[in-house]
């Protein structure tokens, strides 16, 4: 009788496995493709994260060539304004294009507002306060009536100086690239 439980027994055991095997199965495949499935999505959020951050940082590169770009030209548009105010030469024309320039850096920094690192705006913030006192002196320089302390020698000491903060500026844009900020100074 033992040997008949025994094989019973084993019967129901094959029987059993036989019936359970394609249901286990089935489910360890789903487990196996629920894990690759999850693989497969997290691969694709890091490759979207790694193309955000590309495309984040070729946004911020063209907004700084931009603001680099627009405020080295109306800085040297507003120093080329003064000696014509300073010679007693300023024209409508030269007026216009001073105005042209001032417009296009105000563009540059616009759009530098609203993708430059903070630490970039800081400084484009001060840029663009130190070009605008500049500008006001240059005008009021230009109709007789400059302000106190602030004649052409100092408007333009003021404008050159620029340019050394100018290169300060151009090495934190390329630092918050990734990029060497290179020399200081240079």
């Amino acid at each position: 009788m033992n040997n008949a439980l025994l094989a019973l027994a084993g019967a129901i055991v094959a029987v059993a496995g036989t019936l359970l095997a394609p249901i286990l199965s089935q489910r360890l495949l789903a487990r196996v493709q629920t894990e690759q499935f999850e693989r497969q999505q997290r691969a694709a959020d890091a490759q979207w994260l790694r193309e955000q951050r590309v495309e984040e940082v070729e946004k911020r590169r063209a907004c700084y060539v931009t603001a680099n770009s627009g405020y080295r030209r109306y800085r040297i548009e507003l120093m080329k304004y003064l000696w014509l105010v300073h010679k007693g030469e300023a024209t409508t024309q030269a007026r216009a294009d001073l105005e042209e320039t001032r417009l296009s850096m105000h563009t540059a920094f616009a759009e530098a507002q609203m993708v430059a690192s903070d630490t970039v705006l800081r400084e484009l913030d001060a840029m663009t306060t130190t070009l605008a006192g500049a500008y006001s002196r240059t005008l009021h320089l230009e109709d007789g009536n400059p302000h106190p302390g602030w004649a052409f020698e100092e408007i333009q000491a003021e404008l050159l100086q620029l340019g050394d903060r100018w290169r300060d500026m151009r090495g934190l844009m390329r630092a918050d690239l990734g990029v060497d900020p290179g020399p200081a100074g240079s």
